[in-house]
């Protein structure tokens, strides 16, 4: 049938041409693009899987970083803890000499002069260790020296490992003052604490010579008592006995009147420094202790890198795993979400040569 108003055929041409130029203007949009899935009219089902999959795949590659960024933290940790283990080393040198009766009583006043000045410094690295400006050896980092690394693209992906206790700068010696012993009475030396003290805090000190400590106990955040093992037999003034005052105050009393004593190498430590402060090589027998405590202390130092050690094995291990993840991930999206050249160029000519030929019919 021959018609002049409706021009079937042209009006069939003409929507053929539409559908055409919408195929080809996607095809376009892809090939420019590099993309498969531009919008959720493309593939509503492979933009949702294509989108969680992004998600994991930047929590994945997020969670290397930190794993990485873990692996340095544990490293700074393990370098102070390795300068450490070399002081502590010398200082069992130091008592292992001075156990000798070869040696004067000043050669041992030389020795444990030394031997106090590496204790201190033990306690410095251990409060001044920073990452990233948080101490990591003073006990005080994460949960009670406790820290969790995340290592995953979800929830509870986790790493855990802890920092042992070095030593501490938090707390500190405001004021030292000393009354000499006259007039029938007993020398007293106050000492007035500063600072943020912890449980366990050791405040130790030399009295003529002899090392002498005791621990702090906190009640309501505050400093509020000693411990029992706090006399020390001085040369001068027979014992000297520490008893609590007030919330920062402790008092150091001679047992003899008229005798004065010398208070020196007065810190306060925690940790691993804090076992060292009581100690002292000043006579044969202390130096025989000190040397079980050094013992000791090196066995705690070496444990806690040892279980560093492990925690830097098993992060580069799991930033290894994270990595093949997200590659393999990456992958799996890429199939979803990117764009095939070949078969979208050839769609292209394809969609060229109907737009010609529709245009001429």
């Amino acid at each position: 049938m021959a018609t002049i108003n409706t021009n079937m055929s042209a009006n069939i041409a003409a929507n053929a041409m539409t559908r055409n130029e919408r195929t080809m203007s996607q095809t376009m949009e892809r090939l420019s693009t590099g993309i498969r899935i531009n919008s959720a009219k493309d593939d509503a089902a492979g933009l949702a899987i294509s989108s969680k999959m992004t998600s994991q795949i930047n929590g994945l590659n997020q969670a290397v970083r930190n794993a990485n960024d873990a692996i340095s933290m544990l490293q700074v940790g393990e370098g102070a803890m390795s300068g450490i283990t070399d002081m502590m080393q010398r200082m069992r040198e130091l008592a292992v000499q001075a156990i000798s009766d070869s040696n004067t009583s000043s050669d041992r006043a030389a020795l444990n002069a030394e031997y106090k000045q590496l204790s201190s410094e033990i306690n410095r690295i251990g409060g001044n260790t920073q990452w990233n400006g948080t101490n990591l050896l003073d006990g005080q980092i994460g949960s009670s020296g406790s820290v969790t690394f995340q290592v995953g693209a979800n929830a509870s992906q986790t790493v855990a490992t802890s920092f042992t206790a070095m030593g501490s700068t938090e707390g500190g010696v405001a004021s030292a003052t000393t009354t000499a012993g006259a007039g029938g009475n007993a020398q007293v030396s106050t000492i007035t604490l500063s600072g943020t003290l912890r449980e366990g805090d050791v405040v130790s000190y030399t009295i003529d010579g002899k090392a002498g400590s005791f621990a702090v106990s906190i009640a309501s955040g505050a400093f509020d008592a000693v411990d029992s093992a706090v006399n020390v037999a001085g040369d001068t003034a027979g014992t000297v006995t520490a008893a609590f005052v007030d919330a920062t105050t402790v008092t150091l009393t001679g047992a003899t009147a008229n005798k004065t004593f010398v208070m020196d190498n007065l810190q306060i430590s925690r940790g691993v420094a804090g076992d060292i402060a009581k100690s002292d090589i000043s006579t044969s027998a202390s130096a025989t202790t000190a040397l079980g405590v050094i013992s000791t202390a090196v066995n705690a130092v070496d444990s806690a890198r040892a279980s560093n050690g492990a925690s830097m094995s098993r992060l580069e291990y799991a930033a290894d795993n994270l990595t093949n993840v997200a590659q393999n991930s990456a992958a799996a999206r890429s199939r979803i979400m990117d764009a095939d050249y070949a078969a979208e160029t050839t769609e292209l000519a394809r969609t060229q040569i109907i737009q010609q030929a529709g245009t001429a019919m």
